[in-house]
């Protein structure tokens, strides 16, 4: 108890709480900027950190990246165009379900969800650091080779075109991945001469390619539709609650998922966001409603991201070992104040870690009144014309992609991947898939080379040992579950095609 009064005491500090609310509104605005993710909100602020307390450091850096994950939905539900990548899975509901004037409703859920998903990881933090940190340490690359197998099944699972172009498609990305000296050989593949492609293609550039220039240049293309129904969004949480009741069990799992996930260290909210998506249409009682404006895939994946950003801490906290990239920055940061990662942490340093949980409490707290107003700024865009904005979105794209390395040759790939968007979406191949293949990709490819260079050459151990073995079932009944019910279908006398024959 003692601790504990002295962790309350430790952030009802002026400048804690001057920090958590100045890097809450960044991270806010940064977040919603297309192409500028969580993780880049997260860097920019490392040399402010410098000059501020320990417990002012971690709090700027918790706050500004949960509110990033959440604002990021928002672009992406207003215009189509996610801020950040963890938002890209579920981007095309939630703008179906603003096409259909329900955009309080995809933006209120994306809040209220993110806020809950918020604080059930951080009471993961809290009570299961210690087992989950000892399962995240079983983990080799066995094992991240069939995890990041099994979120390239997603591209399948979350495409509402066909299963084949989508795969087509992931394909692609998977090839896109391969460019560069990124891989275990360390030799250039693919880079045509050009020394700008010797470090790879990021993915910043192509998902602000093909989701935001590829939206300008169908914009540029088509006729502009007629205005969305005037509302005032004074009403963002009206519905949550209906729908907290009306989906419990992918609210549940979405938690449970992205807990798991943002323990290991690697995956993180993006990979989060996309398995969550995908299993919450696997298991819909009503899977042919998504991509029409559904908000079940937007309850369990919005919980799921911002789940796995406070479990991601637990790896980070108690080995050093970062969960995804925005603790890989926190560690530095840690070390850098004298707050050295390992199991002391908890016992040495005890009302510091109980300062960290309440400032991930209060994070998501106040998310939700921060995130109401930033949802009613943006939704002036909404009565915008359309040859007023897309200019700005333009502008922005080019400003986002230059500050990922400062680098021009980044705002040519986001030209070169909004017309490859583009033409993608004009014959049905899903980009969503692409961006899948191209973030996954590096880590397919790195964790199998490097599991058959420890077995020399053996396929056995990626089947030998158990956690292993239960992802690969999973992984192969994700692969066979559609043979299944068609099989099934078929044999039960169901299967449309049979019917009308």
């Amino acid at each position: 108890m003692h601790d504990f009064l002295q962790a309350i005491a430790l952030v009802a500090a002026p400048d804690v709480l001057i920090a958590i609310l100045l890097s809450s509104v960044y991270g806010l605005v940064v977040g919603s900027l297309p192409g500028l993710s969580a993780t880049m909100a997260t860097a920019l602020l490392v040399p402010v950190t410098f000059y501020l307390s320990p417990i002012a450091a971690l709090a700027t850096i918790i706050s500004a990246s949960a509110m990033a994950i959440f604002s990021g939905d928002i672009p992406g539900c207003l215009l189509r165009i996610p801020g950040t990548p963890a938002s890209a899975a579920y981007t095309d509901e939630a703008y179906a379900m603003t096409r259909k004037g329900q955009a309080e409703l995809a933006l209120g859920a994306g809040l209220w969800f993110s806020a809950i998903g918020g604080i059930v990881g951080t009471l993961s933090l809290v009570l299961m650091a210690p087992m989950l940190a000892e399962m995240a340490l079983n983990f080799s690359s066995f094992e991240y080779f069939w995890l990041a197998f099994l979120g390239l099944m997603c591209a399948t699972l979350v495409a509402r075109s066909s299963p084949i172009k989508a795969i087509a498609s992931m394909l692609l990305g998977l090839l896109l991945a391969c460019v560069g000296m990124e891989n275990p050989a360390g030799t250039p593949r693919f880079t045509l001469g050009l020394t700008d492609l010797l470090g790879g293609i990021e993915p910043i550039p192509v998902l602000v390619g093909v989701f935001a220039v590829s939206e300008v240049m169908r914009a540029c293309v088509t006729p502009e539709p007629p205005p969305l129904p005037r509302r005032r969004f004074g009403s963002i949480l009206a519905g949550q609650w209906r729908l907290t009741r009306e989906y419990p069990k992918p609210l549940i799992r979405g938690n449970i998922v992205g807990i798991i996930i943002g323990v290991l260290p690697g995956a993180g909210a993006d990979m989060a966001a996309w398995v969550s998506y995908a299993m919450s249409k696997r298991f819909s009682k009503t899977p042919e409603k998504f991509g029409t404006g559904h908000p079940e895939g937007l309850v369990e994946a919005g919980a799921s991201n911002n789940a796995s950003l406070a479990s991601g801490w637990v790896p980070s906290l108690l080995f050093g070992i970062p969960g995804d990239t925005i603790t890989a920055i926190a560690i530095g940061v840690l070390y850098m104040k004298g707050l050295n990662p390992g199991p002391t942490l908890f016992t040495e340093r005890a009302p510091q870690m109980y300062a960290l949980y309440l400032i991930f409490i209060i994070a998501n707290i106040i998310m939700i009144p921060l995130g109401i107003a930033m949802i009613r700024i943006a939704g002036l865009v909404l009565r915008a014309p359309r040859a007023a904005v897309m200019p700005v979105i333009v502008l922005l794209c080019a400003v986002g992609a230059f500050a990922t390395g400062n680098n021009l040759f980044a705002v040519v790939l986001v030209a070169a991947f909004g017309t490859l968007g583009y033409v993608m979406e004009r014959n049905g191949y899903p980009v969503a898939a692409l961006v899948l293949g191209i973030v996954m990709g590096s880590m397919v490819e790195q964790n199998f080379v490097t599991s058959l260079i420890k077995s020399d050459g053996s396929v056995l151990p990626f089947f030998e040992r158990p956690v292993s073995a239960v992802l690969a079932a999973i992984t192969f009944g994700a692969l066979l579950w559609p043979v299944g019910v068609w099989l099934w279908r078929r044999a039960s006398g169901k299967d449309p095609a049979r019917a009308e024959a």
